[in-house]
């Protein structure tokens, strides 16, 4: 399991979700856990997700998910799992 961190965050409109979720279930990604708060106005998202059977590469996937929050309005940011636990870690 290629575990990774997705962060969605920006004013909040319409379809974010579902167009983060289409990208991912185009690509063979899976959800595994998913959070989501709208407050005052501003939307975050955080994902865990399965790369495993993700043909595509991790910066190849970052870079259209980079692309893809551009063109909805809103930042999306990727980070492998093991990358995220060492920056998270007392």
């Amino acid at each position: 399991m290629k575990k990774t961190i997705i962060t969605v965050v920006g004013k909040d409109t319409v379809g974010i979700i579902a167009r983060v979720c289409t990208y991912l279930a185009d690509n063979g990604i899976n959800i595994l856990d998913i959070s989501q708060t709208i407050v005052q106005g501003y939307f975050n998202m955080m994902m865990i997700v399965d790369m495993g059977g993700c043909g595509r590469s991790f910066g190849d996937v970052s870079d259209e998910l980079v692309s893809l929050g551009e063109e909805i309005g809103v930042v999306i940011k990727c980070q492998k799992e093991e990358i995220f636990d060492q920056m998270h870690r007392i």
